[in-house]
């Protein structure tokens, strides 16, 4: 790999913004990165919390900074620094999420007077119990061009109608913008927009590092377009028994293109108050765009992780998580790896929507260009990677012998869901054989699709990357046919052929 892709794929990148009612004033980018001052004067900030004009108790209200609880009443109340810019809830559960077309609207964006801004939330009930339900995760649209976006409408977002519409009806979903929603060119905010209307189910948005102000002199103001656009970077919100958060782990260092995967000191702060109303042993879903850690160094043999490819505070992130039964939900790599990386954590880096950067039906890895699916049942997720285009019954692809050079007669597999839990066997004519090797490598068609220096053609930087969900098994060469038989942690069985 030349040292420029190498370069682009740890942690260089362009950056987006967004769009919400005005897209053009929207994605209007200053010549120069200048900002207005900001108020600092405190406020005071008030409201009320009701369904039906009955006040709601308990409900976490914040500025980002504070957490307080309504009150009896539904009222609640507490002192905001100027520096904030919303006041939001944390949406109980058994409730709608508050929406526009599609986007999820939590939040009022502050605008004190003689120091004081009072902001009323109504909420509806819904119509049947949420302790069973649904939700995707949508990593990396990444659209660049309106040839990207016509693809993601084409293909993500029908594919999610579909899968949507398998389920029961009445089925309830949400879904998750896991970053890097549009690369660069913020008008194509206004398709992402649209993509999420489609899909008529609500979505709550991830900053990513191509969602950035490149503009900006600091980190603070490199989210200013998404906050216009989608709200606050950080928040949570509850569904059936699940607590869900939303962080901002994209740290603009003050240069074009340079970020590293970090948390601030204020989104610490605050996420272990909003954690103090969540009942040990609970689960929680944190949704960040950077993966907190993932294993490409190691494959790579390299000595250090990437900064812009890690969180470097990870471990006060997992400290804050302990009491909890956690599942970290990531993108950014374009690959795809489950990793169960602390005790009740879990976490899962998603292959892409835009797979290698629209340049084909898949990741680097050999992952199929797609999304996460997660079905909750009380505070239990199940999950399956679902592939665009196809049957959420394809969870692994197979290749002949001579398929990886370096094992010639080796017929290869690769399971890009697989995590430890998963079992992988294969027979020979119709005889078990065991289980098969694991094996890190290269995937045969990212190979094929993505090495060397004229492919693909679209970008020419993109390369193969090393997976560890490979499985290699050596067949006999009187074999006529082979069968693998894949099993995941849930028990659920795929299997597929191949012949002599």
């Amino acid at each position: 790999m030349s040292q420029q892709r190498r370069t682009f794929l740890k942690a260089i990148g362009l950056a987006g913004l967004g769009t919400t009612l005005d897209w053009t004033q929207a994605v209007a980018r200053p010549k120069a990165p200048v900002r207005a001052g900001k108020e600092v004067s405190a406020a005071t900030l008030s409201g009320r919390v009701h369904a039906g004009g009955q006040g709601l108790a308990g409900v976490a209200v914040t500025d980002g900074t504070t957490v307080t609880l309504t009150d009896a009443r539904g009222q609640y109340e507490l002192e905001s620094s100027g520096a904030t810019e919303f006041v939001y809830i944390s949406v109980p559960r058994g409730y709608e999420f508050p929406q526009e077309q599609g986007v999820a609207r939590f939040y009022r964006r502050k605008e004190p007077v003689r120091g004081r801004f009072k902001a009323d939330f109504e909420l509806r009930k819904l119509s049947r119990d949420d302790t069973q339900h649904n939700f995707v995760v949508w990593a990396d649209p990444q659209m660049i061009s309106k040839a990207d976006a016509a693809e993601f409408k084409a293909t993500a977002v029908p594919d999610t109608q579909k899968l949507i519409a398998s389920y029961p009806a009445g089925t309830l979903f949400h879904g998750i913008g896991c970053g890097d929603l549009v690369w660069d060119h913020f008008e194509l905010f206004e398709d992402y927009q649209q993509g999420v209307a489609a899909t008529g189910i609500p979505f709550f948005q991830v900053i990513g590092n191509h969602d950035m102000d490149l503009t900006a002199r600091t980190d603070e103001g490199s989210a200013d377009t998404f906050r216009k656009l989608f709200g606050p970077t950080y928040y949570s919100f509850n569904r059936g028994e699940i607590h869900y958060v939303v962080l901002d782990d994209v740290f603009f260092i003050g240069a074009a293109k340079k970020y590293i995967g970090y948390l601030t000191e204020q989104q610490l702060a605050w996420l272990e108050q909003d954690l103090s109303y969540v009942k040990p042993g609970s689960t929680v879903v944190v949704s960040l765009h950077i993966p907190p850690t993932t294993r490409q160094h190691l494959r790579n043999k390299e000595k250090e992780e990437s900064m812009g490819g890690s969180v470097a505070n990870r471990r006060e992130l997992y400290r804050l998580l302990k009491p909890f039964k956690t599942h970290i939900m990531s993108g950014h790599t374009h690959f795809n790896e489950t990793l169960v990386t602390e005790q009740n954590v879990v976490e899962h880096v998603h292959g892409t929507i835009c797979g290698a950067w629209w340049t084909g039906p898949i990741c680097t890895d050999g992952t199929p260009a797609g999304y996460g699916v997660y079905e909750a049942r009380g505070g239990e997720l199940k999950w399956y990677y679902k592939a665009i285009g196809q049957e959420r019954t394809h969870q692994f692809r197979m290749y002949p012998k001579g398929s990886l050079p370096e094992r010639p007669e080796a017929v290869v597999v690769n399971v890009w869901n697989w995590d430890p839990a998963w079992k992988v066997v294969w027979f020979e004519d119709g005889v078990r054989r065991g289980d098969m090797e694991q094996y890190t490598g290269l995937d045969p068609l990212s190979v094929q699709l993505h090495a060397g220096p004229a492919l693909p053609a679209k970008h020419k930087w993109v390369d193969p990357t090393l997976t560890e969900h490979l499985f290699v098994a050596n067949v006999t060469g009187a074999a006529r046919e082979m069968r693998v038989e894949v099993t995941d942690r849930f028990g659920q069985v795929y299997s597929d052929t191949l012949s002599a």
